[in-house]
């Protein structure tokens, strides 16, 4: 472990978030599904949307940007197909509002489709992805983010590193869960990068200018590039038009940067689509095909037989196992700004 990290218990690390959570005016039940979204995504290794967003998202709730009571509500949609106003309520409480919703109507029709307007960021989209899992049903989770993407070459962002969470059921250890978004990096690791003081690779992002740079702070102050060049950048377009356009929710500048604009509402839009497969074939049988896919995959040779091939979402199984027994590692710059933010509502940090 890096000497600038501290390892804190996962228990002590929810309570202590949901303990501020709550401070903010949150239900208490709302207040323990953010703190556990949170420590559930360092959990699994993706330390950048983890606990290290919970500043600034705490931030946002006692200033109003966000609405910690949010009356979400059905504006739109008949059928498979809603839509929801999140009444510019956190991300996570209006993304599980939807997910929920949309595992309801794929229980009902087989499909169930539900698009978002008047959200905040949400953390990482295979959150709600695996919630569908967990139900035996296949997720597509996606979520607009404000232009922060420069077309290879470009100087001035187009699109955002909008993210998609893909989740399909094994019924085994873990399900596949890809969760991506169309950037090089996420902005998270800039910031992640940041707390530790490190350089980030010159193909992550480029400074304001859109000249590629490999310091975080000239990055986070300029614009990502997309993964796979015009490969990413046409399916951020994708996502702008789902999660944005076709629902009448913000899209390109209209939506606002949690970061750059800590006093408004981001206007996020998130799109989820919800399969279930068990109506083309019996739970066993997935099962069965399933993990002879894996089997197929884990089985193929690399050419460093040091090396394993692994699946998605195997990863972040492996390091949730890991740390659920050693602890979150903290970086120091993040325990401090934790420690303060604990003083100022009369909640103890574990650490």
């Amino acid at each position: 472990m890096p000497k600038n990290e501290s390892l804190i218990p996962v228990e002590p690390l929810k309570q202590f978030l949901s303990d501020l959570f709550l401070a903010s005016e949150m239900t208490d039940e709302e207040a323990c599904f953010c703190a556990e979204a949170l420590v559930q995504t360092n959990l699994w290794g993706i330390d950048s949307h983890g606990v290290l967003r919970a500043p600034v998202y705490l931030k946002r709730l006692f200033n109003r940007a966000m609405n910690p009571a949010p009356n979400i509500q059905k504006v739109r949609g008949s059928g498979a197909f809603e839509l929801l106003d999140g009444d510019d309520g956190i991300g996570f409480v209006v993304g599980r509002t939807a997910m929920v919703r949309a595992i309801e109507l794929a229980q009902q029709f087989s499909v169930g489709v539900v698009g978002v307007i008047r959200s905040n960021h949400f953390g990482a989209a295979g959150l709600y992805a695996r919630m569908a899992t967990d139900q035996g049903l296949i997720s597509i989770v996606m979520t607009s983010v404000m232009p922060n993407i420069v077309a290879p070459g470009g100087s001035r962002p187009i699109t955002g590193n909008n993210p998609i969470a893909i989740g399909i059921p094994t019924f085994g250890d873990f399900p596949f869960l890809l969760d991506i978004s169309l950037s090089n990096a996420a902005g998270g690791k800039l910031l992640l990068a940041s707390k530790k003081g490190e350089k980030i690779p010159f193909d992550w992002a480029t400074d304001k200018d859109g000249r590629p740079t490999d310091d975080p702070d000239a990055a986070f102050a300029g614009f990502l590039l997309p993964l796979g060049g015009h490969k990413g950048l046409g399916l951020s377009y994708v996502v702008d038009i789902l999660s944005g356009l076709i629902t009448g929710g913000a899209i390109q500048h209209e939506l606002k940067s949690m970061y750059k604009y800590p006093d408004d509402p981001s206007l996020t839009c998130h799109f989820m689509i919800v399969i279930n497969p068990l109506i083309l074939m019996s739970q066993e049988e997935m099962q069965t095909r399933m993990t002879a896919f894996y089997q197929t995959i884990k089985s193929s040779p690399m050419w460093d037989d040091t090396k394993e091939m692994m699946l998605p979402g195997e990863i972040e199984h492996r390091t949730a196992q890991a740390r659920l027994k050693t602890g979150i590692p903290i970086p120091a710059a993040l325990r401090e700004e934790l420690i303060a933010l604990g003083q100022k509502h009369g909640v103890v940090f574990p650490g």
